[in-house]
């Protein structure tokens, strides 16, 4: 678990979208990800919307939605967890 999530995120953030597979191994990094840091995530920022989006054969991927309508995308199909982490990063930054 990234010590990096223990703590409240930019307020200019508005939400955050993660779509994967349940079952491809495509997902996995991503599935695992989601198990390791979404309960950190919601108790340090009670308030945002993370929103998880499970679908057959979707690609894993990431939004983050900003003030002003701004948004970003990163792909997390193929990646390990810890990748997935570090795209996650990016995405917030």
């Amino acid at each position: 678990m990234s010590k990096v999530f223990a703590k409240a995120l930019s307020p200019a953030l508005r939400e955050i979208r993660v779509l994967c597979c349940q079952t491809n191994s495509a997902s996995a990094g991503t599935r695992q990800f989601l198990l390791s840091n979404y309960p950190v995530i919601k108790q340090h920022n009670p308030d945002l919307p993370v929103m998880i989006r499970e679908a057959s054969n979707t690609p894993a991927r990431a939004f983050a939605r900003f003030e002003h309508g701004v948004e970003k995308k990163v792909e997390l199909d193929n990646l390990s967890s810890a990748d997935v982490e570090s795209k996650i990063l990016q995405l917030l930054a």
